[in-house]
C-alpha cells in the first residue's frame, strides 16, 4: 500500500463571467500521505475552499487529476463518486447552515449511516449514534435536541460526528473553527487532533489563520489568487518563509507579549483581478520586493530547498534578491 493517500495534479477551476474566465483555482498540485495533515492558508477569495470542494467534486473541476487511494476521482461517474465520498468527508465552516434545522442530533448523525446502508435496525443505528456522540464529546441527553437549541461548539461536534459516521480516510476541514469563540476553537482543534491519532485520519485543513494551522499541520500550502505560492513543512515555513506574501501573513500573527515589538508588513496596492489574468506574478501589484521578471512572466512553483517550494522569481536559483 502506498503512503500517498491523495495526489492532486494541475487542478484548475475556472468560472465563466460576463468579462471572461475567473481563475478560482489555477494549476494547483500537491500530495498528502496517510495520517498526515496539509494546511491550506490564504486570505478570502484565494481559492482554498474551492480546492477542497473540487477534490470532493461538490464543484466539478475544469481540468486536472485527483488521485485518491489510487483512483482518479475526475474519471468517476456521478454514481461512482457518491460511493467514493464515503471515504472523503467534509466539515463545513458554519455549523448552523450545514445542519438541517428540522433534524434532531440523532437524525442528523444517523442520516449518513442510513444513506450508505452501513447499519440496519433502529436500535443498532441509535447505539452507533450514541458511540459517535461520546467520541466527539456530545452528552447523551442532547440526542433529541435541535441545532437552534445548541451553541456553535456543539453544532460543530455534530458536523464532526456526521463526518466520522461513515469511517472516512480523508476529512476536508473547511475553516471548521473560524465561526467559533476562541475557547471553543481550542476544544475543537484538540478533538480533531485526538481523532487523528486514534483513528489514523488524514486531514486537509483549510483556514485563513496561520497561527491555528501551525500547531495542526505537518505541511502548509499558501495560496494567493488561485495559485499555490509556497509549500513547505510547517516548522520550515515558519522558520524560513520565502515568498513575500507568506512573510506578510506571518507578520500579521499577534504575539501575546507587550514587550515584543512586532514589525508588520503592510501590503499596499491593488489586488489583481482573477478574471483574464495577465502573464505576470499575481502578487506583483501588492509586492514590496520585485524584480524585472515579475511584471513579464508568472513564476513557477519550484523546489528551492528540500521539500520547500516557492513561486517567486527572487527565490529562483541564480537570481539575486
Amino acid at each position: 500500500m502506498s503512503d500517498t493517500l491523495l495526489e492532486v495534479k494541475n487542478l484548475k477551476k475556472y468560472f465563466k463571467t460576463s468579462k471572461g474566465l475567473l481563475h478560482a483555482v489555477d494549476d494547483v498540485s500537491f500530495t498528502i500521505e496517510r495520517g498526515k495533515t496539509l494546511g491550506i492558508v490564504g486570505e478570502s477569495g484565494c481559492g482554498k475552499s474551492t480546492t477542497g470542494r473540487c477534490i470532493m467534486r461538490l464543484i466539478e473541476p475544469t481540468s486536472g487529476k485527483i488521485v485518491f487511494d489510487g483512483i482518479d476521482l475526475a474519471t468517476l461517474s456521478n454514481r461512482q463518486m457518491r460511493k467514493a465520498r464515503k471515504d472523503i468527508q467534509i466539515i463545513f465552516q458554519d455549523p448552523f447552515s450545514s445542519l438541517d434545522p428540522r433534524q434532531t442530533v440523532l437524525q442528523a448523525i444517523a442520516e449518513p449511516i442510513i444513506q450508505n446502508k452501513l447499519i440496519k435496525g433502529t436500535a443498532a443505528i441509535e447505539k452507533r449514534v450514541l458511540e459517535l456522540m461520546e467520541t466527539v464529546g456530545l452528552a447523551e441527553r442532547l440526542i433529541n435536541s435541535y441545532p437552534h437549541e445548541l451553541d456553535g461548539g456543539r453544532r460543530q461536534r455534530i458536523g464532526i460526528a456526521r463526518a466520522l459516521s461513515v469511517e472516512p480516510k480523508l476529512i476536508i476541514c473547511d475553516e471548521p473553527v473560524s465561526a467559533l469563540d476562541v475557547s471553543i476553537q481550542a476544544q475543537i482543534l484538540n478533538l480533531l487532533e485526538d481523532l487523528q491519532e486514534k483513528l489514523g485520519l488524514t486531514y486537509i485543513f483549510i483556514t485563513h489563520d496561520l497561527s491555528v494551522v501551525n500547531h495542526f499541520s505537518d505541511d502548509i500550502a499558501v495560496m494567493y489568487l488561485g495559485k499555490m505560492v509556497e509549500k513547505a513543512p510547517a516548522e520550515e515555513l515558519f522558520a524560513n518563509p520565502m515568498h513575500p506574501y507568506t512573510k506578510a501573513l506571518l507578520s500579521a500573527i499577534p504575539v501575546p507579549d507587550l514587550r515584543y515589538k512586532q514589525e508588520r508588513i503592510l501590503l499596499k496596492g491593488e489586488i489583481t483581478s482573477p478574471v483574464n489574468l495577465p502573464d505576470q506574478c499575481r502578487f506583483f501589484k501588492r509586492c514590496y520586493s520585485t524584480c524585472a521578471k515579475c511584471k513579464g512572466k508568472e513564476p513557477e512553483l519550484l523546489e528551492v530547498r528540500p521539500n520547500h517550494f516557492v513561486a517567486c522569481h527572487l527565490c529562483e536559483v541564480g537570481t539575486n534578491a
